[in-house]
């Protein structure tokens, strides 16, 4: 009778491991469907736990580099697959399922487009914007109202002309220039930092030395974190 049981046992746990296998191979073909991962997938994804068992909570591995906003929209667009639980990746940040930052998303997107044809610009070597930047200001004050519970990264860049010292306190004295302006048209301070970076971050695929990399930047980095559950602690980054 006991070893009738102990079979029994083992054929539940077979049953139950192809079931895992053949649910979470379902959710790896509905990820394979995703426009992200289409002829050159950007992320690999596996639906296996260290211990090498099926698992609905997906490690993602990028596959090329991705900025913050495209591994927030891959991890979303993978979470909002039903049946997919917390989505984590393997330098140790997660999203868990359901706690969504598309405040952020539209924020960023709603910046972008506003910086989509137009960049703010200042005077040769100085910090003081040319005239008619107001206008560009107000509009970017605008698309930030609505950015509750979010920190926004202003980021401060130059070309290679001239010496990197100066380039980096240039990059940074009108990052705050406009951290400034902003904070004047009602933007709370607590939502904006300002970072200069020089030289040391040219637009990729251009030439250190060109113009256009003379330029502001922003990025929204939401404040809230999510809670991970004992099954889905990430590892450390």
């Amino acid at each position: 009778m006991f070893a009738g049981a102990l079979f029994v046992c083992a054929l539940a746990l077979l049953t139950a491991s192809q079931t895992a296998t053949g649910y979470v191979r379902q959710l790896a073909q509905a990820v394979n469907r995703l426009p992200a991962q289409g002829e050159n997938p950007a992320v690999d994804v596996r639906f296996v736990n260290a211990r090498g068992w099926p698992t609905r909570h997906p490690m993602l591995t990028p596959n090329r580099d991705l900025s913050e906003l495209e591994r927030a929209r891959i991890a979303q667009a993978i979470a909002d697959i039903p049946g997919v639980g917390g989505v984590h990746w393997t330098d140790g940040t997660m999203l868990a399922a359901g706690d969504t930052d598309i405040e952020s998303l539209r924020c960023e997107s709603e910046l972008l487009g506003v910086l989509a044809e137009r960049t703010i610009r200042f005077e040769e070597s100085s910090a003081e914007f040319i005239p008619g930047s107001e206008e560009l200001l107000d509009e970017l004050a605008a698309a930030l109202r609505p950015c509750v519970g979010a920190m926004v990264a202003i980021s401060g860049h130059t070309d290679t002309s001239g010496s990197p010292q100066v380039n980096l306190a240039l990059s940074q004295d009108r990052a705050q220039m406009v951290r400034r302006e902003l904070i004047e048209r009602g933007i709370p301070a607590q939502m904006l930092r300002a970072t200069g970076y020089g030289s040391a971050r040219p637009v990729a695929g251009i030439d250190p030395a060109d113009p256009a990399n003379r330029r502001i930047e922003f990025r929204v980095i939401s404040t809230e974190t999510t809670r991970p559950t004992p099954i889905d602690t990430p590892a450390a980054r």
